[in-house]
């Protein structure tokens, strides 16, 4: 199932150049530019503070994004670039590639934990650890799924949960070309203390058991 893709709203920037750019700055707005795709290079200006929010955000450079523009037919985008004041590290102008459907992308998506209830580990008390809440993949634009989902399903304390170990979507796979873990099973805390001191007592006990030489030394 696609999931929910945000919108940038833009407005058509009139003019090109670094005149029409600062012109667009004094209104409050960062000036940009969308490209790629079948269609010619729209200069556009974004409002300043809704831009800042998201890049404050975070992922904005691996965000999906529906571009509306008045008078425009919506296009889904991803920024390539965004350049920043040198003294403020505030946003002076973005540069948008256009997207096709069938254009692969590389994308985070958020991790969902179900059947917590049907995992025999955490029903004797074990904890679920979420080493990753999101997984960076390589997906479709036109089918993107909302996220991605973990079944805990009869995992017992100790286990470990895998990128190899998920059914991933048709078509989406992993941009880290190796197995890696995104969860796992804990010990309870109590359970790990009592271990530790059963550890701790065979250790005691093994340092008190004479050896031969002690036997001998006495006699």
């Amino acid at each position: 199932m696609a999931g929910k893709i945000p919108d940038l709203h833009a407005d058509i920037r009139t003019g090109t150049g670094k005149g029409a750019a600062r012109s667009a700055r004094r209104a409050g707005n960062v000036p940009g530019i969308v490209y790629g795709g079948d269609a010619d290079p729209l200069p556009i200006s974004i409002p300043f503070n809704p831009l800042l929010t998201r890049l404050r955000a975070g992922r904005f450079m691996s965000t999906l994004f529906n571009l509306k523009v008045e008078g425009q037919e919506d296009v889904r985008v991803i920024c390539r670039n965004v350049q920043r004041d040198v003294v403020k590290d505030l946003p002076t102008h973005l540069d948008l590639l256009r997207l096709k459907r069938t254009s692969k992308i590389a994308l985070f998506l958020t991790v969902e934990f179900i059947n917590e209830n049907d995992a025999p580990g955490i029903k004797k008390g074990g904890v679920l650890t979420v080493v990753r809440p999101e997984i960076e993949l390589l997906v479709t634009a036109g089918d993107i799924p909302e996220h991605i989902i973990v079944d805990l399903t009869g995992l017992e304390v100790g286990d470990t949960v895998t990128i190899s170990s998920i059914d991933l979507p048709e078509g989406v796979k992993p941009t880290i070309d190796r197995d890696f873990v995104i969860a796992n099973i804990q010990a309870p805390s109590s359970l790990r203390s009592a271990d530790d001191e059963d550890e701790t007592e065979e250790e005691v006990a093994a340092d008190e058991v004479p050896t031969a030489g002690d036997d001998a030394a006495e006699e």
